[in-house]
């Protein structure tokens, strides 16, 4: 049975708004990130987190090596797609529209290994459901002062389990539901 795993990048103050963090991850922390998503047996994304990651499905002709690299892990990593409102998505990706908790308990229960959740609303959905086995936030140093939090509804009891620093700047901090 497949962990299931919430995990992104987050300010000291607890927001989620890529768009504030600066030119993206340091090089040792986007090698981190390729590495993660290689040995991930799959991710769940959200709407809004999907739409935004399938930058990843168009070669871009300026990208590095590192770039494209990290594009083609992701596109071979599964996909589930929580939405309402797509009536599509993309290759290698299944879009689950209905009773989400038994879609995602049935991605738990047919992998092995660790699935990502990315997205602060389904995660929030997941977490009232019980599905989520671990919460991984990726500290890095910006203070935002407001946006999108890490964590949506009621704060629930968790228990430090580790803590990693990656690169230049971040720091994984690692929880699971006491």
């Amino acid at each position: 049975m497949a962990k299931l795993v919430y995990a992104l990048n987050v300010s000291l103050d607890g927001y989620v708004d890529h768009t504030a963090f600066g030119s993206g991850p340091g090089p040792k922390l986007f090698r981190h990130f390729i590495e993660e998503v290689r040995n991930t047996s799959g991710s769940i994304y959200g709407r809004v987190m999907y739409e935004a990651m399938r930058y990843w499905d168009t070669e871009q002709p300026d990208w590095t090596p590192d770039l494209r690299e990290y594009a083609e892990v992701w596109r071979r990593m599964p996909k589930w797609v929580v939405s309402r409102t797509l009536n599509s998505v993309g290759p290698n990706a299944t879009l689950i529209a209905d009773d989400v908790g038994a879609a995602v308990r049935g991605v738990k229960e047919r992998l092995d290994g660790q699935v990502e959740v990315a997205g602060t609303k389904l995660a929030g959905s997941l977490t009232d459901l019980g599905l989520i086995d671990e919460y991984q936030l990726y500290m890095r140093p910006f203070v935002l002062g407001g946006g999108t939090p890490y964590f949506v509804g009621p704060r629930l009891p968790l228990r430090l389990v580790a803590n990693e620093l990656i690169g230049e700047d971040a720091v994984r901090l690692s929880y699971v539901p006491a």
